[in-house]
């Protein structure tokens, strides 16, 4: 299957340059490009997008705004959003996570790593290292940050939900390790760990393993380690 690419950024030479390299992979083809926010959602409806590469900072609605109403509407639910940001320790790389994206990519990246990017946000998996998700996650969800004033109580509730293998698994993929990395950890098998994982994914409303980290974070039920 062909993976139908959107890029969205307000640098018309950047959208050029993605588009030749995505155009350029076989199972991949770019379907349009969005200048602002307000066009990438309108695109990503019109042309059945499967990822967009949203840039944060665009004029008018911007790519934080535009993230919210695609991951908002019923008929965009399997449309993967993948944030470009040149500053990948930034607030707004959180704030888009909240918002729906399935991760984030430094503009700065490898083209290999821009291509492997697209084919993982396609499959549902999230674009969240370790590092990433130890680090900036942690830093920017802490539980006395003055800014996350918007912390979400009803996640905490809906933990209640979920099983005590369910919720080992959550702060495993909170941890940032993959199915296999987690099946290893808690010796049981892959397809074990991703049927208690998309479980989860069920019961808190998540899109991908990419909110599952967020909410485990905003719910407290992983707390960031102070360095």
């Amino acid at each position: 299957m062909t993976i139908r690419v959107l890029l969205a950024d307000d640098q018309a030479l950047l959208r050029s340059a993605f588009r030749v390299l995505v155009d350029s992979e076989p199972d991949m083809e770019v379907v349009g490009e969005a200048s602002d926010g307000a066009e990438a959602v309108r695109l990503a409806k019109e042309q059945r997008a499967d990822v967009v590469l949203m840039d944060i900072r665009m004029p008018g609605t911007d790519g934080l705004a535009a993230t919210r109403l695609i991951s908002a509407d019923p008929e965009l639910a399997d449309v993967r959003v993948v944030i470009l940001t040149t500053f990948e320790v930034d607030d707004y790389v959180v704030q888009s996570l909240r918002a729906g994206a399935s991760g984030f990519l430094g503009k700065g990246s490898e083209p290999e790593e821009l291509l492997n990017a697209i084919r993982i946000a396609a499959g549902g998996q999230a674009l969240l290292s370790p590092a990433a998700t130890t680090g900036l996650i942690a830093r920017f969800l802490a539980t006395d940050d003055p800014a996350d004033a918007d912390r979400d109580p009803a996640r905490g509730e809906r933990l209640d939900s979920l099983t005590v293998r369910e919720r080992e698994v959550l702060v495993q993929v909170a941890g940032g390790l993959s199915n296999d990395e987690i099946a290893e950890r808690l010796e049981v098998s892959p397809l074990t760990v991703k049927t208690h994982v998309n479980r989860a994914m069920s019961k808190l409303g998540a899109r991908d393993r990419a909110q599952l980290v967020v909410t485990a974070y905003e719910s407290g039920l992983v707390r960031p380690r102070v360095e």
